[in-house]
């Protein structure tokens, strides 16, 4: 059970965080040091550290006013826990258990009510933040850091660390009834989520599946308060495999914390490369290091030791490009994306995830249109190499998103030159505010971080 955090805890460890920061090295690099990290940058260099582990608690929930306040580093796993005891949860939960909630606002998330919510920032209400400068200000909406608070996302904490949070909750019922709808191919699939995506519509849940150009699925679902008689709610923390549930059956039931989690136990489908969708292992392996973050770390390990690139070369295989991105696409665009994607890169399954920002207004350093409709694809895999060229496949990636109007997540890896990164991520902008809030230059460049 997530423990509240006193008033009093939060203000001392904030004092003593700011000290910490405060008398770091001006001129030395340095990076957080947390529990977690859902970044695919996997930096192993030796620079200062800021331990900001005193920054991860649940500080309240307010069920009245379905608010929470929580800090900085706080999971959504632990953040769920006290919200679900209310019969409340965020209004998005992004998939992963241990993304941190100033993860998800400085670096953006979104997960299947993203279509009628948004992203996750665009439910907070207030934010302090531990700015390059070395003080604490309070941005919000209206108030005198309201610059701040519309270009804190996608800042990848290049301007401040989020210290609290207050962010919007929303009532759920105990159960989610799941359908899963076939498709034939990215036309019909993207007709249809161009239908279901309404936000004053009955579905509470919409999100779907690629398994290959001719195997799409959406999956729309709605709270319901009592399961059918004879009905049990599946489990897929076990020996079946979620993403494998949408091939199989046509409706579901899960529990709503269960139904939050779905994705997490085998990372979507990426732990099938650790051999942990193999029946055998699958027993082998303890059901509570079926974990995301547990995936993620042997991950780390491969590529800090290039495990894998040597075991390739011992086979005499070519190496592997990792492809994990995340892209906005215009869902109008959605059917050449993918008829583009399934030629040139041929990565399968992909997660399409239909979103609209809550916002009447657009965010500063993430330009999208507000009242368009999008749809993230998520990929997240490896092809070979093309000789000569190890990053063609990201390359060509990173074309085809610019060519088609969307916008690309920088949790993974950049390869714009900076020029045009810049254009896509509104320089002028980002440039004003790192003027403001960290004129000393402290806190690392964001295309120096994101590109480096």
């Amino acid at each position: 059970m997530t423990v509240i955090v006193p008033p009093a805890d939060h203000v001392a460890a904030v004092a003593d965080l700011v000290g910490r920061f405060r008398e770091l090295p001006p001129d030395s690099p340095f990076h957080l040091r947390k529990r977690t990290s859902n970044l695919f940058r996997f930096d192993g260099s030796a620079r200062a550290t800021l331990d900001v582990s005193g920054m991860s608690g649940v500080l309240g929930v307010d069920p009245v006013a379905r608010t929470a306040e929580v800090q900085g580093m706080t999971t959504y796993e632990d953040l769920v826990d006290a919200t679900l005891a209310h019969g409340l949860m965020p209004l998005v939960v992004p998939q992963l258990k241990t993304i941190t909630l100033g993860g998800a606002v400085s670096g953006l998330g979104i997960e299947s009510t993203s279509f009628r919510h948004g992203l996750p920032h665009e439910s907070v209400r207030e934010i302090d933040v531990l700015t390059g400068a070395g003080e604490v200000v309070t941005a919000t909406p209206d108030g005198e850091h309201a610059e701040l608070y519309r270009g804190f996302p996608n800042s990848y904490g290049t301007l401040g660390y989020a210290l609290r949070l207050v962010i919007d909750l929303q009532p759920v019922a105990p159960y989610v009834r799941l359908q899963h709808h076939r498709f034939p191919d990215a036309r019909a699939c993207t007709a249809a989520v161009a239908e279901l995506a309404d936000p004053a519509g009955p579905l509470d849940f919409l999100d779907g599946t690629v398994f290959a150009a001719g195997e799409q699925y959406l999956s729309t679902g709605t709270f319901v308060h009592e399961l059918p008689a004879g009905v049990t709610a599946s489990d897929y923390t076990g020996q079946r495999i979620f993403y494998r549930s949408q091939q199989q059956r046509g409706v579901d039931h899960l529990t709503v914390r269960d139904y939050l989690w779905r994705w997490d136990t085998d990372w979507f489908w990426c732990s099938r490369a650790l051999g942990v969708q193999h029946p055998v292992v699958r027993r082998l392996w303890p059901r509570r290091l079926r974990r995301s973050d547990v995936y993620r770390r042997i991950v780390a390990l491969d590529r800090r030791y290039r495990l894998s690139d040597r075991l390739n070369r011992l086979r005499g295989r070519a190496l592997e490009e990792l492809v994990v991105q995340d892209v906005e696409i215009p869902v109008r665009h959605l059917p050449e994306f993918l008829e583009a994607f399934h030629r040139d890169v041929g990565i399968a399954p992909v997660w399409l995830c239909p979103l609209r920002l809550r916002s009447s207004e657009s965010w500063t350093l993430y330009p999208m249109r507000p009242g368009e409709l999008y749809v993230n694809v998520g990929f997240w895999s490896s092809v070979p190499q093309v000789p000569g060229e190890p990053d063609a496949h990201n390359r060509r990636i990173e074309a085809l998103v610019s060519d088609l109007d969307g916008h690309k997540s920088l949790y993974s890896s950049v390869h714009y030159d900076e020029d045009a990164f810049w254009q896509h991520y509104n320089g002028p902008a980002y440039r004003a505010l790192k003027e403001r809030y960290d004129p000393h230059g402290r806190l690392p460049d964001l295309y120096s971080k994101v590109a480096g």
